[in-house]
């Protein structure tokens, strides 16, 4: 790793009818850290990460909901995602004291390109110094999602990372549930090429058990650091018909990270708690005591204490409540109209 890929797009010989299917992996892949070491700005990328992991303190954002429905909780992700990457990176530059302790790097910058990978790249406008030095695929994961699981998709071809770059995806809540700004959560971070490496052995191997169309078909640009549009760099299954190649949160590689996740506070009650509340919440399926009773179990399985579970519980009730109210006012405004304005009688008429 002397030198930084070219940022220059590579494209494979052979037009798209020329169908190119990506070599099965035999053998599970290992990250590169020992390559990694061998580079000459591995101390570089060691800071990066440890910027990363110090944002969720010094995230900050102009973003901030009021009077939003509970019910509507799962809509969050798709609306906020994009602001919150952008927020994301605007924090990665504040934090150059940490990835750039020296000022070695000063005419780099964190840059987002949302139609390119990664998405988040280190960038100098020096034509003498090496740009993108390093880059950055960056996901939200609104954690209180309905599925309890992130879903994005990671189709990016394992020729399309360098080494250096890194995936990160960082789950957030709302600083008051279902009000207030976005708040960071611990980050997952892992190297963007052993990410994809592990997506496609992992296609490969569970298809072949299942008796299934293993192959895949290998995007045409396969060299770091595209300039174009995404989908010109990504994998994609021969056969999917439930459009489930790419998710990441489903072959391993995240599971720990989740389970941890899931028991992260959010207004002192896990995020598993308030992710099966709101969905019965906004299911509309169980009466209060059904639904409480529901979520009482979610305390337990989150092993809190018997002290923490109940404040926990008188928390969730105050919640329901408070939106319980929230939808009956709506109701009666709904239902019952503005009393019409009495007209003056004729002896009123003629005292005016």
């Amino acid at each position: 790793m002397a030198g930084v890929p070219a940022a220059e797009p590579q494209e494979a010989a052979g037009t798209t009818a020329d169908l190119h299917y990506a070599p099965a992996i035999i053998e599970r892949p290992e990250p590169a850290e020992a390559l990694l070491m061998q580079w000459e700005h591995h101390k570089l990328r060691n800071d990066v990460r440890k910027a990363v992991y110090a944002l969720p303190e010094e995230f900050a954002t102009s973003i901030e909901l009021k009077d939003f429905r509970a019910t509507d909780i799962f809509t969050l992700n798709g609306a906020l995602g994009a602001s919150i990457e952008d927020a994301v990176v605007r924090g990665l530059n504040k934090l150059r004291d940490v990835w750039d302790p020296v000022g070695a790097y000063s005419l780099y910058r964190f840059e987002r390109q949302a139609q390119a990978f990664p998405d988040v790249r280190l960038v100098s406008d020096d034509p003498g110094l090496p740009s993108p030095l390093m880059g950055i695929e960056l996901k939200g994961w609104f954690a209180i999602a309905k599925e309890g699981e992130p879903t994005f998709r990671y189709q990016v071809t394992p020729d399309a990372c360098a080494l250096q770059d890194l995936l990160v995806v960082f789950p957030w809540v709302l600083s008051d549930v279902v009000a207030g700004s976005p708040k960071l959560l611990p980050p997952f971070i892992c190297e963007a090429k052993y990410a994809a490496l592990l997506r496609n052995f992992y296609w490969h191997q569970m298809r072949t058990a299942e008796g299934g169309e293993p192959r895949i078909l290998a995007a045409r640009h396969r060299a770091p650091y595209p300039s174009s549009k995404v989908d010109q760099c990504s994998d994609k299954a021969a056969h999917d018909t439930g459009n489930n190649f790419g998710r990441v949160s489903r072959y391993g590689l995240m599971d720990e990270f989740i389970a941890t996740t899931r028991k992260q506070l959010a207004s002192g009650i896990p995020v598993q708690a308030w992710v099966k509340f709101f969905s019965h919440f906004s299911d509309a399926k169980e009466e209060h005591d059904v639904l409480i009773a529901g979520v009482a179990r979610a305390f337990k399985a989150a092993e809190l204490s018997k002290l923490q579970g109940l404040d926990a519980l008188i928390e969730t009730h105050e919640a329901f409540l408070a939106e319980l109210k929230m939808q009956r006012q709506q109701e009666l405004d709904r239902v019952v109209p503005e009393k019409p304005r009495m007209r003056p009688t004729a002896s009123r008429r003629r005292r005016e």
